[in-house]
């Protein structure tokens, strides 16, 4: 891709158009000295003349009548990426159908919230559930989004990741294992675990990684919620593995530790998924872009501390 600038390409078109550097000088704003620069550091990108230049006039050289064609293009998209910005900022009424997986409503309201303050007047419409209940929601075409972890191979989506999310094995902190420096794989084998229901994104996770570590840890309870997970943990029933940013408070005010088990914290990324068939709403896309324009570093700040620092390994 030719190192060019934005700014340079709008300089030529306007020269190109006006066949004047005195006129495009005008046009922009810009001294003539700027202008006369701007072209020339254009041309040594390129390697060629764009225009022949004599005492009279200022005329494009064949090559500055083909890169001409690609720069309008290159301009009327961007004129286009603006008006899209525009419509997004300017949203003000409808309804968002927003899905959230269970695990994600430790930040995704406050994630909204910021949405609302910019859009004070869309209504939100939030669902929550596990893997599988989204996954249904989706398919019956009842959200515009969802923020989940995997996207399901078993819909046509489009899935945008956005915030790094980590998970990791929890004990109390009395727990014996949790005064190790180093807990062996061999030694989670034995210790019963408290899990998440069946269709939960956080089970699979577990499931497909102990089938890695060839282990099959005890199973002591299943539980439906988060909540009732690290309750258990804190009374010292077992240990669990979990997603990090469910137990954020706990693990700053020191009721619950992460084990220091060999490539712990295992690091995700939250998605954002829709059906690629669904036409987006403004409202929707308003909510998408800033999502992916501001939730990394929403999530990055509001779980500070807790994601760990291992390589993400991919899904």
């Amino acid at each position: 891709m030719l190192p060019v600038t934005l700014r340079q390409l709008q300089v030529f078109a306007s020269v190109a158009r006006h066949s004047s550097f005195a006129r495009a000088s005008e046009e922009l704003h810009l001294t003539a000295p700027a202008v006369s620069m701007q072209i020339k550091q254009l041309e040594s990108v390129i390697g060629l003349p764009l225009f022949d230049r004599s005492a009279n006039s200022v005329t494009l050289t064949l090559i500055g009548e083909y890169f001409l064609v690609h720069v309008q293009r290159v301009l009327a998209t961007m004129r286009e990426a603006e008006n899209l910005i525009g419509r997004l900022r300017k949203v003000q009424t409808g309804v968002l159908h927003l899905g959230m997986l269970t695990t994600a409503k430790y930040f995704v309201p406050h994630l909204l919230a910021g949405f609302m303050k910019q859009h004070p007047g869309v209504q939100p419409r939030l669902i929550e559930g596990n893997r599988v209940e989204l996954v249904d929601a989706l398919h019956r075409n009842e959200l515009d989004v969802a923020i989940m972890g995997r996207p399901p191979k078993e819909l046509d989506t489009r899935a945008e990741p956005f915030a790094i999310h980590p998970l990791g094995v929890i004990a109390a902190a009395t727990h014996p294992l949790a005064q190790l420096d180093e807990v062996q794989i061999n030694t989670l084998a034995r210790e019963p675990f408290i899990i998440r229901e069946e269709g939960s994104g956080s089970r699979m996770t577990m499931e497909s990684l102990f089938r890695e570590w060839r282990i099959t840890p005890p199973v002591l309870m299943q539980m439906t919620s988060n909540e009732s997970i690290k309750q258990a943990v804190m009374a010292g029933l077992g240990i669990a593995f979990i997603s990090l940013h469910t137990v954020a408070e706990e693990l700053r005010s020191g009721k619950l530790v992460t084990l220091r088990v060999d490539e712990m914290p295992l690091l995700r990324q939250w998605q954002l998924v829709r059906l690629t068939a669904r036409v987006m709403s403004p409202v929707a896309e308003a909510f998408r872009h800033y999502v992916i324009e501001q939730g990394e570093a929403f999530v990055a700040a509001w779980f500070q501390g807790i994601d760990g620092d291992r390589p993400m390994r991919g899904e």
